[in-house]
Parts: C-alpha cells; structure tokens; sequence
C-alpha cells in the first residue's frame, strides 16, 4: 500500500469530487439530490477556497479528503471502497496534529460519521437543526 497525504492542489478536484459523491450518498441516504447537486457546485466555489484541506492518496489517486477551517472539520470523506484501512484516522491525525482541538458537525442520522468519531474520541457539545436541510446535527469536539 502506497499512501501519502498532502495538501490539496487544484488538479485533485475531480477526484476528490467522485470520493465526496460517493461517500456522501453512502451517509446521507436522507439528503435530497438537489442539496447534494448544490453542495457539488459549492465545495470548489466557496468551501474549498476557503478551507485548509488535505488529501489521501492511495496508488496515486486521491481517494478522500478532510477540509479544515479552523480547528473546525468541515469535511472528511473516504472513498467507500477504502474504508475500514485506515485513510480516515490517519486524516484526523493529520488534522489533530495541526489542531489539538477539533470541532465538527455530523447529521444526526449519518451513522457511518457518527460511529467514526466516536471511535476517535469525539464528544458531545450539542444539537442543533441544520437550517438548509431541516435535519438535526451533532456538534462534537475531540477529546485530548
């Protein structure tokens, strides 16, 4: 296994674009396909520019990315058909290790996230509506 991360450059979009999609319809089998298609238009106009992201690559391809605002973890997404090795710790690491402390805000009913930061040690803050969608969403913080 050849795995690196990095920062991300702009000719990672495309395929941090088809991690994201395909990871994201995995967790969010709730959200609407046109919130999804607005958020594919939104990540390389507004979050992208204004997030310090990273990603991992495996074999030469990006196959996920964790965008940081902050110490706010605004995104992390894996390719589904490389969970379960490890690219999604060693995301956070790289995050925890820029940012003692980590926030982040997961849908309620987005197990698959729920579960991976619970394993990593997040925390309960709060709950709250996400405004956009109507759904509920957890705010967590990491614990050091």
């Amino acid at each position: 296994m050849n795995t690196i991360i990095r920062p991300y450059i702009g000719s990672d979009l495309s395929e941090l674009l088809e991690a994201w999609g395909k990871s994201t319809r995995l967790a969010h089998p709730f959200l609407s396909e046109s919130f999804l298609a607005q958020e594919k238009i939104n990540i390389p106009n507004m979050y992208l520019p204004n997030a310090d992201t990273w990603v991992v690559e495996d074999e030469g391809k990006v196959v996920g990315f964790i965008a940081l605002i902050g110490n706010e973890v605004g995104a992390i997404f894996v390719d589904p058909k490389c969970h379960g090795r490890g690219l999604g710790k060693a995301l956070m690491d790289k995050a925890q290790s820029l940012h003692a402390r980590l926030e982040v805000e997961v849908f309620k009913e987005n197990h698959i996230g729920r579960n991976f930061y619970d394993r990593y040690g997040f925390k309960y803050l709060e709950e709250k509506v996400f405004e956009t969608t109507g759904d509920k969403v957890l705010r967590l913080k990491s614990v050091t």
